[in-house]
């Protein structure tokens, strides 16, 4: 009689959950309340808690418990609003313990306490709203903000954005990956001077598709990434190019930056700073 009731109990309550539908694998859980596999109820209880980061499967929706990379759901988007996930705080101790010995090293001419961590969204050319990050000086990133907000709710895409620290701070295998990002304690290229990432006053955007490219007095090409060269061609129609005009170039202008496609010497059209 016991085995009955509690046979009925667990079916009412699958039932019950699969009555709620919307949620994804509540199916899932609920024929797994039927199957019973020896468990017992407590045990079936606990499968219902919530699996973790909703970007990967779980239930939890709050923006920090999306990572860097994840997908963000279009309904969650809707009901929670997209502003909840742009953010820029301090660099706390977790950033900065995958910033240290690769994109901040000894010598870096700018101090942790002014630089800001933020999170944005951004979409890809598939149109999927992704969750980006990058480390930028605290004077430029207010502006960032405001620029990957409009960027992402105009539908502009940049493909990635992760910190350049998931390169070990290498910035050909960054720009290789298509990874905008910001902050990076580096030389400009070619030269002895530093660059102004490393003070995180510049950002790299979609930077295979708009490398960087210059002609030697020998008249040896330069192209970074060096297998961007197809791209150096800016008559040429392919994807993530940043064209004078375009909303990326715009934007940034606006907000006081200057864009290395301006350049006369070399083109780095990748690149704006302040």
């Amino acid at each position: 009689m016991k085995g009955t009731i509690r046979y009925s109990l667990l079916m009412l309550a699958a039932a019950a959950l699969l009555a709620l539908g919307g949620c994804r694998g509540t199916g899932r859980r609920a024929a797994a309340l039927f199957s019973g596999n020896g468990r017992s109820a407590a045990a079936a209880a606990d499968s219902l808690a919530p699996l973790g980061a909703a970007g990967r499967g779980g239930l939890d929706s709050r923006p920090e418990a999306f990572a860097p990379g994840d997908s963000v759901p279009e309904a969650l988007l809707a009901s929670r609003g997209p502003a909840a996930f742009f953010s820029a705080v301090p660099v706390d101790s977790a950033v900065f313990a995958r910033m240290s010995g690769r994109s901040y090293r000894d010598g870096c001419p700018v101090a942790v306490e002014d630089l800001r961590y933020l999170r944005v969204l951004h979409r890809d050319l598939s149109g999927r709203t992704l969750v980006g990050e990058m480390v930028a000086n605290k004077s430029i990133a207010g502006d960032l903000l405001e620029i990957f907000r409009e960027l992402y709710d105009a539908g502009y895409p940049i493909e990635r954005m992760r910190l350049i620290d998931d390169y070990d701070g290498d910035d050909e295998a960054s720009m290789l990956s298509n990874n905008s990002s910001c902050f990076n304690y580096r030389r400009k290229a070619h030269m002895s001077s530093v660059s102004r990432h490393a003070y995180g006053e510049a950002v790299d955007i979609n930077p295979l598709y708009n490398p960087y490219f210059r002609v030697t007095a020998a008249g040896a090409r330069i192209v970074e990434p060096a297998s961007a060269a197809p791209y150096v061609d800016r008559s040429a129609d392919f994807p993530y190019k940043i064209e004078r005009g375009d909303l990326c170039h715009r934007l940034f202008l606006e907000h006081g930056f200057h864009w290395g496609g301006s350049w006369t010497r070399s083109k780095d059209y990748q690149h704006f700073e302040r």
